[in-house]
């Protein structure tokens, strides 16, 4: 299954670039990241069998266990591929809500889109390695 990450903005040269990297590299399910202008252009066409999950200040708080488990099930039940959306400084409206199979939140405060970024690329990596059985995810 493909990890898409589709975000508004140009990340650049820049600190959360660098964690970006960091943490895609480590991934061990095929991934993409796709840079859209903050306003307009058109998201990348979708395949059938596509998942989309949204990050949004509305979204459910996952723990990264059962992020990691969704991601799972999704990947199990042959789902091509999971592409995660995220907005530029306004969000998303509610029409695009309404579109998503999913809306997740990285807490109740509000985060820069490009740190969201680059926590969104770790938990990326975090739920490849509880699926993986690896070390690095330490639970309670």
């Amino acid at each position: 299954m493909l990890l898409h990450i589709i975000a508004r903005g140009k990340i650049g040269r820049s600190p959360e670039a660098d964690l970006v990297d960091r943490y895609v590299k480590r991934l061990t399910m095929p991934h993409k990241i796709t840079e859209m202008p903050d306003r307009g252009g058109k998201l990348p066409p979708q395949a059938p069998g596509t998942v989309t999950v949204m990050l949004d200040e509305k979204g459910k708080q996952l723990s990264s266990m059962d992020f990691a488990r969704r991601i799972e099930g999704w990947r199990d039940a042959g789902t091509r591929e999971c592409r995660f959306l995220i907005g530029a400084a306004d969000g998303f409206d509610d029409a695009d809500r309404a579109n998503a199979d999913l809306l997740i939140a990285f807490g109740a405060m509000t985060w820069p889109h490009m740190m969201a970024r680059a926590m969104l690329a770790e938990q990326l990596w975090r739920a490849c390695s509880i699926l993986a059985n690896h070390p690095y995810h330490r639970e309670g």
